[in-house]
Protein backbone atom coordinates (compact mmCIF):
# COMPACT_ATOMS: atom_id res chain seq x y z
CA UNK A 1 0.00 0.00 0.00
CA UNK A 2 0.92 3.70 -0.73
CA UNK A 3 2.65 6.09 2.14
CA UNK A 4 2.81 9.86 1.56
CA UNK A 5 6.16 10.10 1.03
CA UNK A 6 5.92 7.95 -1.98
CA UNK A 7 6.10 9.09 -5.20
CA UNK A 8 3.42 7.67 -8.02
CA UNK A 9 4.18 5.85 -10.85
CA UNK A 10 1.87 8.01 -13.52
CA UNK A 11 -0.09 6.27 -16.23
CA UNK A 12 -3.00 6.21 -18.15
CA UNK A 13 -5.00 3.51 -18.18
CA UNK A 14 -7.47 1.74 -21.57
CA UNK A 15 -10.25 0.38 -19.65
CA UNK A 16 -12.50 0.10 -22.62
CA UNK A 17 -14.20 -3.12 -22.07
CA UNK A 18 -12.88 -3.70 -18.97
CA UNK A 19 -14.75 -4.49 -16.01
CA UNK A 20 -14.44 -2.16 -13.13
CA UNK A 21 -15.66 -2.31 -10.05
CA UNK A 22 -17.30 0.95 -7.43
CA UNK A 23 -17.79 -0.02 -4.51
CA UNK A 24 -19.88 2.49 -2.18
CA UNK A 25 -23.11 4.36 -4.01
CA UNK A 26 -22.67 7.82 -2.57
CA UNK A 27 -21.59 11.56 -4.00
CA UNK A 28 -17.86 9.82 -4.49
CA UNK A 29 -19.07 7.43 -6.78
CA UNK A 30 -21.31 9.77 -8.70
CA UNK A 31 -18.46 12.07 -8.65
CA UNK A 32 -15.90 9.14 -10.57
CA UNK A 33 -18.48 6.98 -12.43
CA UNK A 34 -19.08 9.34 -15.06
CA UNK A 35 -15.12 9.27 -16.51
CA UNK A 36 -14.79 5.41 -15.71
CA UNK A 37 -18.09 5.66 -18.55
CA UNK A 38 -16.89 7.85 -20.99
CA UNK A 39 -13.55 5.72 -20.59
CA UNK A 40 -15.75 2.96 -21.76
CA UNK A 41 -15.37 0.52 -18.56
CA UNK A 42 -17.78 -1.51 -18.08
CA UNK A 43 -18.61 0.26 -14.42
CA UNK A 44 -20.40 -2.01 -12.03
CA UNK A 45 -20.89 -0.45 -8.82
CA UNK A 46 -22.14 -2.50 -5.32
CA UNK A 47 -23.93 -0.54 -2.93
CA UNK A 48 -26.93 -1.17 -0.90
CA UNK A 49 -27.96 2.28 -2.00
CA UNK A 50 -27.28 4.65 -4.34
CA UNK A 51 -27.75 8.59 -4.76
CA UNK A 52 -30.61 9.77 -7.30
CA UNK A 53 -27.62 10.64 -10.01
CA UNK A 54 -25.69 6.96 -9.70
CA UNK A 55 -29.49 4.96 -10.01
CA UNK A 56 -30.33 7.49 -13.16
CA UNK A 57 -26.87 6.26 -14.84
CA UNK A 58 -27.87 2.33 -13.95
CA UNK A 59 -31.50 2.97 -15.27
CA UNK A 60 -30.09 4.27 -18.42
CA UNK A 61 -27.76 1.60 -19.19
CA UNK A 62 -24.51 3.42 -18.48
CA UNK A 63 -23.55 1.13 -15.68
CA UNK A 64 -24.42 -2.10 -13.39
CA UNK A 65 -25.86 -1.65 -10.46
CA UNK A 66 -25.65 -4.66 -7.47
CA UNK A 67 -28.06 -3.39 -4.74
CA UNK A 68 -25.94 -5.40 -1.79
CA UNK A 69 -23.40 -5.62 0.43
CA UNK A 70 -20.04 -5.75 -0.98
CA UNK A 71 -18.37 -9.62 -1.49
CA UNK A 72 -14.89 -10.56 -2.35
CA UNK A 73 -16.52 -11.71 -5.37
CA UNK A 74 -17.25 -8.43 -6.72
CA UNK A 75 -13.20 -8.32 -7.78
CA UNK A 76 -13.44 -11.51 -10.14
CA UNK A 77 -12.70 -10.31 -13.71
CA UNK A 78 -12.32 -7.24 -12.38
CA UNK A 79 -9.12 -4.55 -13.60
CA UNK A 80 -9.71 -1.63 -11.60
CA UNK A 81 -11.39 -0.81 -8.49
CA UNK A 82 -12.69 1.95 -6.04
CA UNK A 83 -13.32 1.78 -2.64
CA UNK A 84 -15.47 4.83 -1.25
CA UNK A 85 -18.09 3.52 1.13
CA UNK A 86 -18.78 5.30 3.81
CA UNK A 87 -17.43 2.66 6.23
CA UNK A 88 -13.18 2.73 6.83
CA UNK A 89 -13.48 -1.28 7.80
CA UNK A 90 -14.87 -1.97 4.23
CA UNK A 91 -12.68 0.39 2.31
CA UNK A 92 -9.52 -1.47 3.98
CA UNK A 93 -11.12 -4.68 3.26
CA UNK A 94 -11.72 -3.78 -0.51
CA UNK A 95 -7.76 -2.59 -0.61
CA UNK A 96 -6.75 -6.15 0.85
CA UNK A 97 -8.57 -7.88 -1.59
CA UNK A 98 -7.82 -6.09 -4.32
CA UNK A 99 -3.98 -6.32 -3.55
CA UNK A 100 -4.01 -9.92 -3.06
CA UNK A 101 -5.35 -10.11 -6.14
CA UNK A 102 -2.94 -7.95 -8.05
CA UNK A 103 -5.78 -5.34 -8.98
CA UNK A 104 -5.11 -1.48 -8.75
CA UNK A 105 -7.31 -0.11 -6.19
CA UNK A 106 -8.31 3.57 -5.51
CA UNK A 107 -9.36 3.99 -1.18
CA UNK A 108 -11.33 7.42 -1.36
CA UNK A 109 -11.32 8.24 2.72
CA UNK A 110 -7.76 7.71 2.77
CA UNK A 111 -5.52 7.77 -0.08
CA UNK A 112 -2.42 6.41 1.26
CA UNK A 113 -4.07 3.29 2.02
CA UNK A 114 -4.48 2.50 -1.54
CA UNK A 115 -2.48 1.13 -4.21
CA UNK A 116 -3.80 4.01 -6.93
CA UNK A 117 -4.45 7.05 -6.28
CA UNK A 118 -6.81 9.09 -8.73
CA UNK A 119 -5.12 12.32 -10.08
CA UNK A 120 -7.07 15.72 -10.46
CA UNK A 121 -7.85 15.86 -13.88
CA UNK A 122 -9.29 18.32 -16.61
CA UNK A 123 -9.93 17.74 -20.41
CA UNK A 124 -9.04 20.70 -22.82
CA UNK A 125 -9.50 19.94 -26.67
CA UNK A 126 -8.95 16.21 -26.79
CA UNK A 127 -5.83 16.56 -24.04
CA UNK A 128 -6.38 14.60 -20.57
CA UNK A 129 -4.55 16.55 -17.89
CA UNK A 130 -4.12 15.21 -14.51
CA UNK A 131 -2.17 16.36 -11.55
CA UNK A 132 -0.75 14.44 -8.55
CA UNK A 133 0.41 15.71 -5.11
CA UNK A 134 1.18 13.54 -3.04
CA UNK A 135 -2.29 13.29 -1.49
CA UNK A 136 -2.30 17.19 -1.69
CA UNK A 137 -5.60 16.90 -3.16
CA UNK A 138 -6.30 20.93 -3.11
CA UNK A 139 -3.04 21.59 -4.35
CA UNK A 140 -3.14 19.29 -7.26
CA UNK A 141 -6.43 20.93 -7.93
CA UNK A 142 -5.22 24.57 -8.14
CA UNK A 143 -2.33 23.38 -10.59
CA UNK A 144 -4.94 21.27 -12.53
CA UNK A 145 -7.16 25.03 -12.63
CA UNK A 146 -4.37 27.05 -13.64
CA UNK A 147 -3.31 25.17 -15.99
CA UNK A 148 -6.39 24.75 -17.67
CA UNK A 149 -7.04 28.49 -17.24
CA UNK A 150 -3.55 28.78 -19.47
CA UNK A 151 -4.45 26.33 -22.10
CA UNK A 152 -7.87 28.26 -22.31
CA UNK A 153 -6.92 31.70 -22.43
CA UNK A 154 -3.77 31.11 -25.04
CA UNK A 155 -0.85 32.04 -22.41
CA UNK A 156 -0.05 28.02 -22.86
CA UNK A 157 -0.38 26.74 -26.62
CA UNK A 158 -0.67 23.34 -26.54
CA UNK A 159 -0.70 23.49 -30.57
CA UNK A 160 2.25 25.91 -32.07
CA UNK A 161 1.53 24.71 -35.47
CA UNK A 162 -0.52 27.20 -37.25
CA UNK A 163 -4.42 26.30 -37.17
CA UNK A 164 -5.61 25.35 -40.76
CA UNK A 165 -7.34 28.17 -42.76
CA UNK A 166 -10.96 28.93 -42.08
CA UNK A 167 -13.54 30.51 -40.41
CA UNK A 168 -14.81 30.04 -36.89
CA UNK A 169 -18.20 32.15 -36.27
CA UNK A 170 -17.80 32.59 -32.31
CA UNK A 171 -20.27 33.70 -30.04
CA UNK A 172 -18.79 35.79 -27.41
CA UNK A 173 -21.44 36.18 -24.67
CA UNK A 174 -23.13 38.67 -23.54
CA UNK A 175 -20.77 40.92 -22.68
CA UNK A 176 -18.46 39.73 -19.66
CA UNK A 177 -15.32 37.97 -21.00
CA UNK A 178 -15.39 35.11 -18.93
CA UNK A 179 -19.20 34.10 -20.49
CA UNK A 180 -17.87 32.93 -23.64
CA UNK A 181 -17.67 29.20 -24.16
CA UNK A 182 -14.63 27.41 -23.64
CA UNK A 183 -14.30 26.33 -27.16
CA UNK A 184 -14.86 30.26 -28.40
CA UNK A 185 -12.09 30.90 -25.84
CA UNK A 186 -9.65 27.96 -27.15
CA UNK A 187 -10.60 29.41 -31.14
CA UNK A 188 -9.67 32.86 -30.50
CA UNK A 189 -5.92 32.06 -29.01
CA UNK A 190 -5.24 30.28 -32.38
CA UNK A 191 -6.27 33.07 -34.40
CA UNK A 192 -4.51 34.95 -36.88
CA UNK A 193 -7.33 37.52 -37.86
CA UNK A 194 -9.87 38.92 -35.46
CA UNK A 195 -13.35 40.42 -37.04
CA UNK A 196 -15.12 42.06 -34.15
CA UNK A 197 -18.22 44.34 -33.05
CA UNK A 198 -18.95 46.31 -30.65
CA UNK A 199 -21.37 44.09 -28.76
CA UNK A 200 -18.51 40.91 -28.22
CA UNK A 201 -16.47 41.21 -24.64
CA UNK A 202 -14.13 43.76 -25.90
CA UNK A 203 -11.30 42.59 -22.85
CA UNK A 204 -11.12 39.59 -24.88
CA UNK A 205 -8.78 41.09 -27.52
CA UNK A 206 -6.17 42.31 -24.73
CA UNK A 207 -4.99 38.57 -24.50
CA UNK A 208 -4.52 37.95 -28.01
CA UNK A 209 -0.97 38.08 -29.55
CA UNK A 210 0.91 41.10 -31.53
CA UNK A 211 0.91 38.52 -34.15
CA UNK A 212 -3.18 38.46 -34.48
CA UNK A 213 -4.79 41.30 -36.98
CA UNK A 214 -7.87 42.72 -34.92
CA UNK A 215 -10.66 44.14 -37.53
CA UNK A 216 -13.50 46.04 -36.31
CA UNK A 217 -16.27 44.81 -38.63
CA UNK A 218 -18.25 48.57 -37.85
CA UNK A 219 -15.47 50.44 -38.96
CA UNK A 220 -15.27 48.48 -42.39
CA UNK A 221 -16.33 50.98 -45.38
CA UNK A 222 -19.74 51.68 -46.12
CA UNK A 223 -20.38 53.28 -43.39
CA UNK A 224 -20.26 52.54 -39.35
CA UNK A 225 -22.79 49.57 -39.66
CA UNK A 226 -21.18 47.33 -41.30
CA UNK A 227 -21.94 46.23 -44.68
CA UNK A 228 -22.82 42.73 -44.50
CA UNK A 229 -21.32 41.99 -48.18
CA UNK A 230 -18.26 43.67 -46.93
CA UNK A 231 -17.70 41.53 -43.94
CA UNK A 232 -18.49 38.33 -45.74
CA UNK A 233 -15.64 39.20 -48.42
CA UNK A 234 -13.53 39.96 -45.54
CA UNK A 235 -13.80 36.38 -44.30
CA UNK A 236 -13.12 34.50 -47.18
CA UNK A 237 -10.69 36.84 -48.33
CA UNK A 238 -8.86 36.36 -45.02
CA UNK A 239 -9.17 32.63 -45.04
CA UNK A 240 -8.52 31.68 -48.23
CA UNK A 241 -4.81 33.69 -48.02
CA UNK A 242 -4.14 31.31 -45.52
CA UNK A 243 -5.53 32.70 -42.36
CA UNK A 244 -7.25 31.18 -39.67
CA UNK A 245 -10.05 33.83 -38.78
CA UNK A 246 -12.67 34.48 -35.82
CA UNK A 247 -15.91 36.23 -36.14
CA UNK A 248 -16.24 37.16 -32.46
CA UNK A 249 -19.60 38.46 -32.19
CA UNK A 250 -21.72 39.17 -28.64
CA UNK A 251 -24.06 36.84 -27.86
CA UNK A 252 -24.83 33.94 -30.14
CA UNK A 253 -23.74 34.03 -33.67
CA UNK A 254 -27.60 32.35 -34.62
CA UNK A 255 -29.73 34.79 -32.82
CA UNK A 256 -29.94 37.53 -34.63
CA UNK A 257 -26.31 37.72 -35.28
CA UNK A 258 -26.33 37.35 -38.80
CA UNK A 259 -23.75 34.02 -38.25
CA UNK A 260 -25.60 31.71 -40.73
CA UNK A 261 -25.57 34.30 -43.55
CA UNK A 262 -21.59 34.10 -42.99
CA UNK A 263 -21.72 30.51 -42.96
CA UNK A 264 -23.61 30.48 -46.28
CA UNK A 265 -21.00 32.87 -47.79
CA UNK A 266 -17.94 31.06 -46.49
CA UNK A 267 -20.09 27.68 -47.97
CA UNK A 268 -20.42 28.71 -51.10
CA UNK A 269 -16.71 30.39 -51.05
CA UNK A 270 -15.23 26.67 -50.31
CA UNK A 271 -14.14 28.12 -46.98
CA UNK A 272 -13.73 25.60 -44.23
CA UNK A 273 -15.71 26.95 -41.37
CA UNK A 274 -17.08 26.05 -37.70
CA UNK A 275 -19.95 27.66 -35.40
CA UNK A 276 -19.27 27.88 -31.82
CA UNK A 277 -22.73 28.66 -30.11
CA UNK A 278 -22.54 31.65 -27.70
CA UNK A 279 -24.80 32.60 -24.59
CA UNK A 280 -27.49 34.62 -25.88
CA UNK A 281 -27.95 37.96 -24.46
CA UNK A 282 -31.65 37.32 -24.89
CA UNK A 283 -32.01 34.93 -21.62
CA UNK A 284 -28.00 36.57 -19.89
CA UNK A 285 -28.93 40.01 -19.70
CA UNK A 286 -31.94 39.77 -17.86
CA UNK A 287 -30.63 36.67 -15.76
CA UNK A 288 -28.34 39.06 -14.50
CA UNK A 289 -30.41 41.29 -13.46
CA UNK A 290 -32.61 38.88 -11.37
CA UNK A 291 -34.95 38.43 -13.81
CA UNK A 292 -35.66 34.61 -15.06
CA UNK A 293 -37.33 35.10 -18.41
CA UNK A 294 -39.49 31.34 -17.65
CA UNK A 295 -40.84 30.13 -14.60
CA UNK A 296 -43.98 27.33 -13.95
CA UNK A 297 -46.04 29.46 -12.01
CA UNK A 298 -46.16 32.77 -14.25
CA UNK A 299 -45.56 31.63 -17.70
CA UNK A 300 -44.87 28.40 -19.55
CA UNK A 301 -43.15 30.48 -23.03
CA UNK A 302 -41.02 32.83 -24.39
CA UNK A 303 -40.58 34.59 -27.64
CA UNK A 304 -37.89 36.42 -28.94
CA UNK A 305 -38.42 39.27 -30.54
CA UNK A 306 -35.78 41.17 -33.57
CA UNK A 307 -37.04 45.00 -32.83
CA UNK A 308 -34.43 46.65 -35.32
CA UNK A 309 -37.69 47.67 -37.39
CA UNK A 310 -40.95 48.91 -36.16
CA UNK A 311 -44.00 46.98 -36.00
CA UNK A 312 -45.86 48.74 -39.34
CA UNK A 313 -42.61 48.20 -41.33
CA UNK A 314 -43.16 46.55 -44.66
CA UNK A 315 -39.81 44.47 -43.94
CA UNK A 316 -41.57 43.45 -40.32
CA UNK A 317 -42.16 39.27 -40.37
CA UNK A 318 -43.55 39.45 -36.61
CA UNK A 319 -47.02 38.37 -35.96
CA UNK A 320 -47.77 41.75 -33.44
CA UNK A 321 -51.49 40.55 -33.28
CA UNK A 322 -50.86 36.79 -32.37
CA UNK A 323 -48.12 38.10 -29.98
CA UNK A 324 -50.21 40.46 -28.02
CA UNK A 325 -52.58 37.54 -27.50
CA UNK A 326 -49.52 35.71 -25.56
CA UNK A 327 -49.44 35.38 -21.74
CA UNK A 328 -45.72 35.00 -21.51
CA UNK A 329 -42.82 36.37 -21.52
CA UNK A 330 -42.05 38.42 -24.49
CA UNK A 331 -38.11 39.39 -25.23
CA UNK A 332 -37.60 42.47 -27.58
CA UNK A 333 -33.71 42.92 -29.36
CA UNK A 334 -32.54 46.14 -30.57
CA UNK A 335 -35.70 47.71 -29.43
CA UNK A 336 -35.23 50.67 -27.98
CA UNK A 337 -35.47 53.37 -30.71
CA UNK A 338 -38.71 51.68 -31.50
CA UNK A 339 -39.65 50.44 -27.30
CA UNK A 340 -43.13 52.92 -27.94
CA UNK A 341 -44.61 51.54 -31.10
CA UNK A 342 -43.83 47.91 -30.00
CA UNK A 343 -45.50 48.74 -26.61
CA UNK A 344 -48.73 50.45 -28.26
CA UNK A 345 -49.59 47.18 -30.55
CA UNK A 346 -48.95 44.93 -27.70
CA UNK A 347 -51.66 46.86 -25.92
CA UNK A 348 -53.52 47.40 -29.26
CA UNK A 349 -54.03 43.08 -29.66
CA UNK A 350 -54.43 42.00 -26.51
CA UNK A 351 -51.72 42.88 -23.79
CA UNK A 352 -52.61 44.98 -20.71
CA UNK A 353 -51.50 48.35 -20.24
CA UNK A 354 -50.19 47.65 -16.85
CA UNK A 355 -48.27 44.60 -18.00
CA UNK A 356 -44.71 44.83 -16.42
CA UNK A 357 -41.63 45.66 -18.23
CA UNK A 358 -37.77 45.40 -17.47
CA UNK A 359 -35.17 46.89 -19.63
CA UNK A 360 -31.71 45.76 -18.85
CA UNK A 361 -28.98 47.70 -20.66
CA UNK A 362 -25.44 46.90 -20.85
CA UNK A 363 -26.33 43.40 -18.93
CA UNK A 364 -23.65 41.32 -17.66
CA UNK A 365 -21.33 44.11 -17.89
CA UNK A 366 -19.91 46.70 -15.44
CA UNK A 367 -22.59 48.98 -17.04
CA UNK A 368 -25.48 47.33 -16.31
CA UNK A 369 -28.55 49.36 -15.79
CA UNK A 370 -32.26 48.13 -15.25
CA UNK A 371 -35.35 50.68 -15.53
CA UNK A 372 -39.01 48.63 -14.01
CA UNK A 373 -41.39 50.15 -15.66
CA UNK A 374 -45.08 49.01 -17.62
CA UNK A 375 -46.27 48.84 -21.20
CA UNK A 376 -48.10 52.31 -20.90
CA UNK A 377 -45.17 54.10 -19.21
CA UNK A 378 -41.76 52.50 -20.56
CA UNK A 379 -41.41 54.67 -23.44
CA UNK A 380 -41.15 57.65 -21.77
CA UNK A 381 -39.16 56.26 -18.55
CA UNK A 382 -36.80 55.12 -21.44
CA UNK A 383 -36.65 58.37 -22.76
CA UNK A 384 -36.00 60.34 -19.37
CA UNK A 385 -33.66 57.71 -18.27
CA UNK A 386 -31.27 57.95 -21.10
CA UNK A 387 -31.24 54.35 -21.89
CA UNK A 388 -29.08 53.62 -24.86
CA UNK A 389 -28.47 49.98 -26.96
CA UNK A 390 -27.32 47.49 -26.49
CA UNK A 391 -30.72 47.01 -23.85
CA UNK A 392 -32.91 44.08 -23.70
CA UNK A 393 -36.69 44.47 -22.80
CA UNK A 394 -38.63 41.63 -21.01
CA UNK A 395 -42.77 42.42 -20.97
CA UNK A 396 -44.22 40.29 -18.87
CA UNK A 397 -45.11 39.33 -15.22
CA UNK A 398 -41.30 37.32 -14.75
CA UNK A 399 -40.09 40.91 -14.21
CA UNK A 400 -41.88 41.76 -10.95
CA UNK A 401 -40.87 37.69 -9.38
CA UNK A 402 -39.80 38.15 -5.85
CA UNK A 403 -36.23 36.82 -5.74
CA UNK A 404 -36.58 35.19 -2.61
CA UNK A 405 -38.99 32.51 -4.47
CA UNK A 406 -37.29 29.21 -3.76
CA UNK A 407 -39.53 26.93 -4.97
CA UNK A 408 -38.77 28.04 -8.74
Amino acid sequence: MSTHDERHYFAGLDLGGKHVAVVGGGTVAQRRVPRLINAGARVEVVSPEVTPAVEAMADAGELTWSARRYTPGDLDETWYAIACTSDPDVNARVVADAESRRIFCVRADDASQGTAVTPAIAEHDGLLLGVLAGGAHRRSSVVRDGLVEALRSGVVDDRPQRHEPGVALVGGGPGAPDLITVRGRQLLARADVVVTDRLAPRELLDDLGPHVEVVDASKIPYGRAAHQDAINELLVGRARAGKFVVRLKGGDPYVFGRGYEELIACVEAGVDVTTVPGVTSAFAAPAAAGVPVTHRRVTHEVVVVSGHVGPDDEQSLVDWEALGKLRGTIVLMMAVKNIGEFARVLVQHGRARETPVAVVQDGATQGQHTLRSTLDQVAADVREAGIRPPAVIVVGPVTTLDPRLTDA
